[in-house]
């Protein structure tokens, strides 16, 4: 799957410089090419993206004060002329920051930087922890700087957001970077069910369900087409699947 990047820069040449170095990165396409952070912030509201190419010094409105109030920006390589943001574009948790005129040399380290932290993010951010009583199962959960432990038997469901997923459980709720295919092979099988591409439940916390939806904790989740027939199979219930 390729990586889907956009590009944000009201300078022409720069935009060119950009795309004729990612154009000898296999894997990676251009989404988009935005003038400014209004432009991008509508173009994100509407597509998938994966890596932003962002310039600091735009017209309105800086790129350093568009990804600060952004919320859940995708990963973003800094490109400006000026050094004096540097310092602001590292507190901002960026990639890397790139200096105009841009070399491939440079460009292809950053590049090298993004390639990193997508494996370390998947390998990383979540790990799953077995213990001998089935109650005390848990997994670590990394959010931004802060770690969490989450009693699997606590966790009530999750739910994809694009690039995200949103963990639901009965003490609190995170949303971190991850994909829910990535997530879905750490967890339990025996107590962990996927239900639709945007949805796992927790078995234990099922309270309804009808032949389309489970109801979980007062919410009611679709049962996607491709997943009814093992989703009821599982409920040992199996006058709701297709072959019934």
């Amino acid at each position: 799957m390729s990586t889907r990047c956009l590009i944000v820069d009201d300078e022409p040449l720069a935009t060119e410089i950009i795309q004729a170095h990612l154009s000898k990165f296999k894997d990676f396409e251009i989404a988009g090419i935005c003038h400014d952070a209004f432009e991008a912030m509508n173009f994100l509201q509407n597509n998938k993206v994966d890596l932003m190419f962002l310039d600091i010094n735009m017209p309105e409105m800086k790129g350093t004060d568009f990804l600060r109030n952004f919320p859940h920006p995708p990963k973003v390589i800094f490109t400006t002329a000026y050094r004096e943001y540097a310092l602001e574009s590292y507190e901002l948790n960026v990639i890397d920051y790139l200096l105009k005129p841009i070399s491939f040399e440079r460009f292809m380290q950053a590049m090298n930087k993004y390639i990193e932290q997508k494996f370390d993010t998947i390998s990383n951010d979540i790990s799953y922890h077995k213990a001998d009583d089935k109650e005390d199962e848990y997994i670590y959960v990394r959010e931004k700087n802060q770690v969490h432990k989450l009693l699997t038997c606590n966790i009530t469901y999750i739910e994809s957001l694009s690039d995200y997923v949103k963990i639901y459980s009965e003490d609190t709720n995170i949303t971190i970077r991850h994909t829910i295919s990535a997530l879905e092979k750490l967890l339990p099988v025996s107590s962990f069910i996927r239900i639709h591409r945007s949805f796992i439940i927790n078995l234990k916390h099922i309270s309804s369900f009808t032949t389309n939806s489970i109801f979980i904790c007062g919410k009611e989740l679709p049962i996607g087409p491709v997943y009814r027939n093992e989703v009821f199979k599982t409920l040992k219930y199996e006058k709701f699947s297709d072959h019934k």
